[in-house]
């Protein structure tokens, strides 16, 4: 029976992440569960994100300030991050798969992927910036 029940909240927990399409932390993910299924914790959500990233169901994104935030795409894909706002939008540019051979041939380590994360100030923050001495 509790297997079951994993099943049903592994399923809210992925359901969530798709709907949320934002790359979202667990914070992010919690406070949307919490909404309607006050009874998962977060313990829970964290674990299932941890083994439903692991599965290959969802991808694990680390922002260089140490942040995990979670993506419903699982194809090979790039990011980039906004210094100012935070957010996360998916850049789709073919995914350089010869990197990784170049980088084996180079160094002699063995390379199964690579993830590349833009950073720099998204369009809705550099529209809303005002030159300096704007505001008087």
């Amino acid at each position: 029976m509790d297997r079951q029940r994993n099943t049903v909240q592994r399923q809210i927990i992925l359901d969530t992440l798709k709907k949320l399409r934002i790359h979202p932390s667990i914070d992010e993910i919690y406070a949307e569960i919490h909404k309607e299924h006050a009874s998962i914790s977060k313990t829970t959500i964290y674990r299932n994100l941890r083994q439903l990233a692991k599965a290959g169901e969802i991808r694990q994104v680390l922002l260089a300030d140490g942040l995990e935030r979670y993506d419903s795409r699982t194809e090979q894909h790039y990011h980039f991050t906004c210094k100012h706002c935070g957010g996360i939008l998916d850049i789709n540019i073919e995914y350089l798969e010869g990197i990784n051979d170049k980088v084996q041939g180079m160094y002699g380590v063995q390379v199964d992927e690579h993830d590349v994360i833009f950073i720099g100030v998204c369009q809705d923050c550099k529209e809303g910036e005002k030159a300096p001495n704007e505001e008087a």
